[in-house]
Order: C-alpha cells, then structure tokens, then sequence
C-alpha cells in the first residue's frame, strides 16, 4: 500500500510475525494446514502468493452473500468476533468514523465483518453490527467455511484455552484488508489503525 514507507511497513510486519508466532503457541485450535507467519507476510507485503478470493457466505439477515455482489466498491475486509473485549470494536469504530468523513464518497466503499467465532456470533451479528455503520454487511457460515475463507486472506485465528466457565477468547491478527473494485488485493492495515489514517487511505483509493 503506498502510503506507508516501506521501512514502516517491514515494522509493522515484524511485529506482527512475532505476535502471530505468540499466539500459535498457546493456541489450542491452530489448524493443521496453518501458513506460518513468515509466509503469512510475504504474501500480505510482498506479493509472493494470493490474497483474497471467491466465498460464499450467510449475512446477518440470512442470505447468501458472495464476493461478486460488491464488485465497483472497495471493500474493508475485517475477520473479528463479538465476543471481542476490545480490538473488535475499536477497529470496526475506526472504520464507522472513517466512512463518516469520507460523506458521500462512502458509497463507494462496502465494509465486511466475517466472524471467526460462528457458534457463538451466528444468532447476535445483526444486532451488534448496529453499533457501528449502517453499511456494515456481517458474514458467518459454518466454521469449515470461515475457516476457508481466513485461509485465503491469510488471517490467522485460533481459539485459546477456555476458562473454568467455559467462556473462551480468540487470537487473531485483525488487520484490514482493502481489495479493490474488482476484488483484487490492494494491500491491509494494522490493528488499531485511527480513523483519519484510514480515510486517508481511501480517499486516495476512491478518487482514482
């Protein structure tokens, strides 16, 4: 993404490798045919394999949706839970403040939330997507197929250990994905990236 120096991004990427590496060590659920982090960013930063691509799955109001019915905007690509203490919200907050300044060129721009929490999420997702902006579209599906989907965005998730209640949290990478008009990857923004940072971004991405 070229609004980042390169320097800032290999910053960004290593401490994301370290954070992905710390979380599948004490994960309980990492899946087998896991890319590892090193790969994980290649591809993310460099360009070396795919990112992104065809799915399928069920809204927060039961239809299906695919990747095709967002063609000719750019779409925010966020994997999260509502489950989440913190992280969640505050990206999905930065990404509402964001499409709010952008005003009428927000029309441009579909943000998704693809839970990776299906069990719990599938019945609340409507609901808590109305805390943030009305564009939203929430994505769930069995966790076969968010699993899938994960897979080819190279986000990396797994569920920790539960506690003695049987509640349990997530790990996850929660970067943004930003994929162009026509679904092709654009590049992805760190964690807790603040709302005027992000409306940079695509401002610069809608008025080309």
């Amino acid at each position: 993404m070229a609004t980042l120096g390169a320097t800032a991004w290999r910053a960004i990427a290593a401490l994301l490798v370290l954070g992905i590496s710390a979380h599948a060590a004490r994960a309980e659920d990492a899946p087998p045919d896991r890319f590892t982090a090193a790969e994980m960013m290649e591809d993310l930063m460099y360009g070396h394999g795919t990112v992104g691509g065809p799915f399928t799955l069920t809204d927060q109001d039961g239809h299906k949706r695919s990747d095709t019915d967002f063609r000719g905007k750019l779409m925010i690509v966020y994997f999260g839970y509502t489950f989440c203490p913190d992280v969640c919200p505050a990206d999905l907050m930065a990404i509402t403040q964001a499409l709010d300044a952008l005003g009428p060129l927000a029309d441009g721009v579909q943000p998704i939330f693809i839970t990776i929490d299906p069990e719990r999420d599938t019945k609340v997702l409507g609901e808590y997507l109305k805390a943030f902006h009305g564009s939203f579209v929430g994505l769930t599906g069995t966790p076969e197929e968010i699993r899938k989907v994960a897979n080819a965005y190279k986000a990396f998730y797994a569920k920790l250990p539960p506690a003695s209640d049987g509640e349990y949290a997530i790990d996850h990478t929660g970067l943004l994905y930003l994929m162009g008009r026509d679904g092709t990857y654009l590049g992805f923004l760190p964690p807790q990236t603040d709302g005027a940072k992000l409306t940079e971004v695509l401002r610069h991405y809608l008025v080309k």
